[in-house]
């Protein structure tokens, strides 16, 4: 049975992107430090990316994260999602506006209506296997909010970044967690959660 699940490598003081995330810089200054793990040699991380990648069947996010991996230093044949270790899954994109011109146009779909409505789509997309919300945060926070996501998982990398996109903010409506999973590396403490 398909599983949501959102998914996001997060800072020490609760960033996604340091400071001044763009094209040219994706992840803002210092955020490059949140992804360490999912490059690094160690078995525990390879392990985590390995088993979430098996696992993916869709993944959904954000247009800025798009711009972000469909830009000249996104995603390439050998940096993709789960950093190459399997088949690229299809994406949907949650925008209000389709960009015209797309590099990674064979694995993209652009979803106008909403995150609960691309989070449906990948569903059926995902024969059984799990829907990934990957970010940006926006998308994360939207689809906890409405309620889709069953699990959460955080890689909680060990860096504090002083700014950037949070990936909580006041507003969001108390959610009852259940920790299933914690899993520690040099580069990230791995949490699973289950949302209630």
């Amino acid at each position: 049975m398909t599983k949501v699940v959102a998914d996001i490598s997060v800072s020490l003081d609760g960033f996604v992107t340091g400071p001044d995330p763009d094209v040219e810089h994706g992840l803002g200054t210092g955020g490059e430090a949140l992804h360490t793990w999912a490059f690094s040699s160690d078995p525990v991380d390879r392990e985590v990316l390995a088993t979430a990648t098996d696992a993916t069947g869709a993944v959904v996010m954000g247009r800025r994260l798009f711009d972000i991996i469909d830009g000249p230093h996104g995603w390439n044949d050998e940096v993709g999602y789960g950093a190459g270790l399997a088949a690229p899954p299809p994406v949907l994109v949650v925008t209000r506006n389709p960009p015209e011109k797309v590099r990674l146009a064979d694995r993209v779909t652009f979803v106008v209506d909403g995150v609960s409505s691309a989070i449906a789509k990948a569903t059926a997309m995902a024969d059984e296997r799990d829907v990934v919300v990957m970010g940006g945060a926006e998308v994360v926070r939207g689809a906890l909010e409405a309620g889709l996501v069953d699990e959460l998982r955080l890689h909680l990398a060990p860096v504090l970044l002083g700014g950037g996109t949070p990936l909580f903010t006041g507003g969001a409506a108390p959610r009852e967690l259940r920790q299933l999973h914690v899993r520690v590396s040099a580069h990230a403490t791995h949490l699973t959660y289950r949302v209630d």
